[in-house]
């Protein structure tokens, strides 16, 4: 037979480790650059980072 594995649950600290929001989708997004041009689509660029995980987004306007 093969060996039993035992389940732990998650501790609370394990459960709500890193930011929950930015996990769940909502992310705190702050402008890092703004009007940068965009060469190929003949667009201005906005780019945003999150304040708490660091994830990155660009918009074009």
């Amino acid at each position: 037979m093969g060996d039993v594995i035992p389940f732990k649950r998650k501790t609370a600290w394990q459960k709500h480790k890193g930011s929950s929001l930015c996990r769940d989708g909502f992310h705190k997004w702050q402008v890092v650059s703004e009007r940068k041009f965009d060469v190929k689509q003949g667009k201005l660029v906005t780019e945003y980072r999150c304040e708490r995980c660091g994830k990155t987004k660009t918009k074009l306007l």
